[in-house]
């Protein structure tokens, strides 16, 4: 869960670095590399049901439960969109490039999106059932004890890959901490992994993170 705290302390800072391996578990299912980006199915080719889409405000209210406040509004908002956009894009049960090791074809999983939009609808319902208010109108700590009520059976020490997400709020968090925007926060500079960069910039330090304008505490 998040803090509402704008700039996270020191000792949350030096537990994410130390887990930060973490963040590359879902690499392989958000993308390579910004140099290598899959067009995403145009909609007459996707089936009716991926058709809907997110909830967005319910959607949104989640993504400022679950998501660092360092981010920003804008940054939480930013981490969302981008988060639609794959989940939009992705071709269920695609193949699946050839690793090293193995000759077999193996196919991507099947399409996870109608469960997560039936989880956010369950949140809501969550909410007014223990809290007496819609989600999206709860406080910041109402929204914080439905989520924990809702993920009380998963298990697990540390994040799932995006696709193996069960939850709509795991897998929210872990697609934003594949991301380079998550490394960049962890080490608080502008390392921006897994996007292309020229090779003059190899041997230079990378630069420090600009401030953050608006705390996404502020979100509702």
């Amino acid at each position: 869960m998040r803090s509402d705290d704008a700039t996270p302390p020191a000792p949350a800072r030096r537990h994410f670095l130390k887990t930060a391996g973490v963040l590359a578990v879902g690499t392989a299912a958000v993308g390579s590399s910004a140099c290598d980006v899959k067009e995403p199915a145009t909609v007459d080719e996707q089936p009716a049901s991926r058709r809907v889409g997110f909830d967005r405000v319910l959607l949104d209210a989640l993504a400022s439960t679950v998501l660092p406040a360092a981010l920003g509004e804008a940054g939480v908002r930013a981490a969302t969109d981008r988060f639609v956009a794959w989940a939009d894009g992705y071709d269920p049960v695609a193949e699946e490039m050839h690793g090293y090791g193995y000759a077999d074809v193996r196919y991507l999983p099947a399409d996870p999106v109608p469960a997560w939009r039936a989880q956010l609808d369950a949140l809501d319902m969550l909410a007014r059932k223990s809290q007496r208010v819609p989600f999206v109108r709860a406080t910041p700590g109402q929204r914080t004890a439905v989520v924990e009520a809702a993920l009380r059976a998963e298990g697990g020490e540390r994040l799932p890959a995006p696709l193996a997400a069960r939850h709509v709020a795991l897998a929210l968090l872990a697609h934003w901490s594949a991301s380079p925007e998550a490394w960049n926060l962890a080490l608080g500079a502008q390392v921006s992994p897994l996007t292309c960069r020229k090779l003059d910039d190899a041997v230079r330090a990378p630069l420090p993170l600009a401030p953050t304008a608006t705390p996404a505490g502020g979100t509702t």
